[in-house]
């Protein structure tokens, strides 16, 4: 399976300066105690001003990384909460703490991986094991990526982003639909794209088990580990300076993420269902790691013309809009109702979360952060099962 959204700046991320569906009855709040739950912060106080202060809509949450099988810990904040990439990634510079171990590639050489993301940006660096909390879950041991550009050749990859400054983040919490970040296509062909045997100077292209993918620390989990809920409440009109909601691990596995009434929609092995918008079908997709809606443009929305905008939409007024997912074979299908605001406007605001925050894409429709605002999200991972159904599938 690979990578679908992307994560970061630019493009389907941007960060340059310049009727709903009915959700379940939820009670889980941020900070709460339970074990299962992560707080998210929407450009709050997890997120680093470091790298965060041309970023709206950013939800960032905290992860625990551990040496494996040691006590020796470090808590990371800054850590980009992202439903539409698979795996844990931190940049090294943020592991001062903990000492990962490297994995070898079935060549003999260190594994390493580049990940390349819609906007254009990409990560490479060690893919390592580590021991990984989430909340105050049973710790497990799961191969991640240590990101440094430095590290041996980074072959195939663009311009690897270098430092959290440039990326916008000290890593990401990949919790989309999929338990690895590539699955069989890296497991049975070695020009995949992804997966690189690093030996001194020389990297090449190689395959790679599954067992030594990045994987989903979701996935990992022994009991709530069929997906996840991305819990955020509704921000007025204007934006918001923060916001803080929830992610909760497992759906339907304790008191906390059992959900009531929602809609679910399946998708399929790209980790995509169906919009239609403006008469026209795209595939499409639910991303927090997306900061805002990106759809191809209409005649109803006017893009900037401001010099750095260019990829933004800039309405003289806010635009009302209205879109209609359904599962990937057609069905069940429900409207959701959505709005434009002015790009420009919305940047040189004092406040950094938005609803109305609006891009262009083509030949796709990018469901980013905006969609969650207001919303009880649940991501049902591929091959499990709750009384939502069985993965892989979006529900709200």
């Amino acid at each position: 399976m690979t990578l679908m959204s992307g994560c970061g700046s630019g493009g389907g991320t941007n960060t340059t300066s310049g009727t709903s569906s009915t959700t379940s009855g939820i009670s889980s709040s941020s900070g709460a105690s339970t074990s299962n739950v992560l707080s998210i912060t929407v450009n709050g106080s997890l997120c680093s001003s470091s790298t965060s202060s041309a970023y709206p809509n950013k939800p960032c949450v905290s992860v625990t990384v551990c040496t494996p099988g040691t006590s020796t810990c470090q808590t990371v904040n800054d850590i980009l909460l992202d439903t539409g990439s698979y795996g844990l990634r931190i940049f090294s510079t943020a592991l001062t703490g903990i000492s990962p171990s490297q994995i070898t590639s079935p060549s003999g050489g260190a594994l390493a991986e580049c990940i390349e993301f819609g906007d254009g940006s990409s990560l490479w660096g060690p893919v390592m094991t580590a021991d990984v909390v989430l909340g105050s879950e049973t710790a497990v041991q799961i191969p991640i990526q240590v990101v440094n550009a430095g590290f041996g050749t980074p072959t195939g990859c663009g311009t690897p982003d270098a430092n959290p400054g440039i990326a916008g983040f000290n890593g990401i919490l990949g919790v989309g639909l999929f338990a690895q970040d590539c699955g069989t296509d890296c497991r049975d062909y070695a020009n995949n794209g992804m997966y690189y045997s690093v030996s001194g100077s020389d990297t090449v292209a190689t395959v790679v088990p599954l067992s030594n993918q990045v994987v989903n620390p979701v996935a990992a989990l022994p009991v709530d580990n069929n997906g996840v809920i991305v819990q955020l409440p509704t921000v007025a009109t204007a934006g918001a300076v923060s916001t803080n909601g929830s992610l909760i691990l497992g759906i339907g596995t304790q008191t906390n993420n059992t959900p009531s009434t929602v809609t679910t929609y399946p998708s399929d092995q790209n980790a995509e269902f169906l919009t239609t918008y403006n008469g026209t079908s795209y595939s499409s997709f639910l991303d927090t790691g997306s900061n805002g809606l990106f759809f191809p443009s209409t005649s109803l929305l006017s893009a900037c013309t401001a010099s750095g905008y260019s990829s933004w939409y800039c309405p003289a007024s806010a635009q009302s809009l209205s879109a209609v997912n359904a599962g990937y074979a057609g069905s069940p299908f429900g409207t959701i109702s959505f709005t434009i605001g002015n790009a420009v406007t919305i940047f040189n605001s004092s406040n950094s979360v938005f609803s109305d925050l609006g891009g262009s894409m083509s030949g796709g429709f990018d469901w980013g952060l905006p969609f969650f605002l207001g919303r009880n999200v649940y991501v049902g991972i591929d091959g499990t099962t709750s009384n939502l159904g069985t993965g892989p599938y979006w529900a709200y």
